[in-house]
């Protein structure tokens, strides 16, 4: 009996230092997390105009893979139609909150706070999620997939038709954002500067794209540990095991078809703010494609691996195109060869490929792979050589008890 307590008690010593270098690890993640977040709170002091807006335009696309990912990735539910919800967004926030007549918008708007617009565009998308449901929840795989490619064609259709709203073919601008009164771009805007750089439109706009993404991957982030979370993964796992464990399927389908499209929906108010105009095009099937590109790549179910993702898939064509001159074999619109859409469109189509092929956890998986090779060396020192032998002296449940009788 001694002989097993001195083991136990050799196996606990062994493994406080795995803890202490957990506890140390976590530490040093929240202040690399710190270091990162003051780095981008800074960054508009230092860098060009061109950065800020590809910034702002990137963090649109990181709400838009969060939302993405969540569907696909953590409840398995594929879709193809996030470019119709993210449409939903725009055209809502910009309608709302468009001033009707005029010689920049000649359309139909109803001239409400910018702030009501973003939040009724989000609204709205996650209504046209939640209409859609009921055929999500009948539909899995593939079908789904058509079911809601069908969304699309239907959303360019609208977008097309709808003059009076979306402004057709040509489309229309989108209105400036503002909260209460302090707007974020335009002429009108109050005059703003830190340490003697003036924070004008880009700055702003900055600012609110990374608030906005910092709010959606800590909601994602929690939502994805939470009790309903852990439900949508079994739900991806086999639906007969998750409606044994008592989840109710259709309802945490429709949910998470919902949450999915409101994140849509506020990808897209930020996406119409970032080229500062709304058209059919804009909606169409590549987008969707781009969005499933950024969550393949950074890794499906991975809330991290849809930020990493997104950042590779949103910025690759606007650097190529804003580098265009001094790269080889690319070109400026119009002229004959790859421009930096097509570049970009290469580029990332070629990571997929071999993402699929050598690692299926994405960027994400990747990352987990190195973290597994540095944390092995260091556990395998921690045990010491007393374990294995506590192994081999331990009694088992199937030895007789020492200084006992079998009886």
């Amino acid at each position: 009996m001694s002989e097993t307590t001195a083991a136990a008690r050799q196996r606990v010593d062994n493994a406080a230092p795995p803890r202490q270098r957990w506890s140390r690890g976590s530490l040093v993640k929240k202040v690399l997390l710190l270091a990162g977040l003051v780095v981008l709170l800074l960054l508009p002091i230092y860098v060009q105009e061109f950065w800020l807006r590809t910034g702002f335009a990137v963090f649109g696309a990181m709400i838009g893979a969060l939302g993405l990912n969540l569907l696909v990735g953590t409840t398995g539910q594929l879709s193809l139609a996030h470019a119709f919800f993210i449409a939903v967004g725009a055209v809502t926030y910009t309608f709302v909150s468009g001033a009707p007549g005029g010689t920049a918008n000649p359309y139909g708007g109803l001239e409400w706070p910018p702030l009501v617009g973003m939040v009724l565009g989000v609204v709205a998308a996650g209504l046209a999620g939640l209409a859609f449901s009921p055929i999500a929840a009948r539909l899995r795989g593939i079908y789904l997939g058509i079911a809601s490619l069908g969304l699309v064609f239907i959303g360019v259709h609208v977008l097309n038709t709808w003059t009076h709203v979306t402004g057709g073919f040509n489309g229309r601008m989108v209105p400036n954002f503002s909260v209460f009164g302090f707007s974020f771009g335009g002429s009108d805007s109050p005059q703003l500067a830190v340490l003697g750089v003036p924070f004008g439109q880009a700055e702003r706009l900055w600012y609110l794209g990374l608030a906005l993404s910092i709010g959606a991957y800590w909601f994602a982030s929690n939502l994805v540990r939470s009790r309903p979370g852990r439900a949508l993964q079994t739900l991806r796992d086999s639906e007969v095991a998750a409606s044994v464990m008592g989840v109710n399927v259709r309802d945490y389908k429709a949910k998470a078809f919902m949450v999915s499209s409101m994140y849509a929906g506020l990808a897209g108010v930020l996406y119409a703010l970032s080229i500062g105009s709304i058209a059919p095009d804009s909606f169409g099937l590549a987008l969707s494609v781009q969005f499933l590109a950024m969550i393949v790549l950074g890794g499906l179910g991975s809330v991290t691996g849809s930020i990493l993702g997104a950042v590779f898939v949103s910025a690759l064509p606007l650097v190529f195109q804003e580098y265009a001159g001094s790269l080889p074999f690319i070109v400026d619109p119009g002229q004959p060869g790859i421009v930096a859409s097509q570049a970009a469109a290469f580029m990332y189509g070629g990571a997929i490929v071999l993402v699929v092929l050598f690692e299926p956890g994405g960027l994400a998986g990747l990352a987990r792979r190195f973290r597994r090779h540095d944390r092995a060396p260091a556990a395998a020192s921690a045990v010491g050589p007393g374990v294995e032998q506590d192994r081999i002296t331990t009694p088992t449940s199937a030895d007789p008890p020492t200084g006992g009788s079998k009886e």
